[in-house]
Order: C-alpha cells, then structure tokens, then sequence
C-alpha cells in the first residue's frame, strides 16, 4: 500500500481509533513512510496490555519484544 500511494503521488497516513499496544504495534512500520501519523489509540484506553508501547515527545517507539509474545 505504501508502494502503491507514492506511485500515485499520494502523501501517506497512518490512524488508528482506540485499540491496545498490540493492535497499533504493526501500524509503526508503514508510518515511518507516512506524512500524517495517528497511533495514539493506546493512550485512551484505561487499560492497556502488559509491556506497552512507548511515547514521548509526540513520538511512538518500536514496540518491545515482550509485546509480541
């Protein structure tokens, strides 16, 4: 899809709404191409998952091997 949108000359976003660490991890990979990203869906929930994924200064970081199982 990544491909596919840059042939197009598309700029690329990558959202989520609310969902755990886990369903937002796999999403960190195409955001590294993206313009636009929005994967702070962890950070609404009163719970997460154990071993959650990390953000600072308005960055996420690579998730944790711990977090994949």
């Amino acid at each position: 899809m990544v491909d596919a949108a840059r042939a197009a000359g598309l700029p690329l976003m990558v959202g989520c709404m609310v969902g755990t660490s886990l369903a937002m991890a796999p999403a960190i990979l195409p955001a590294q191409a993206a313009s636009f990203t929005d994967l702070d869906g962890p950070l609404l929930l009163a719970r997460d998952r154990d071993h959650t994924l990390e953000y600072s200064h308005g960055c996420v970081h690579p998730p944790k091997f711990e977090l994949w199982g």
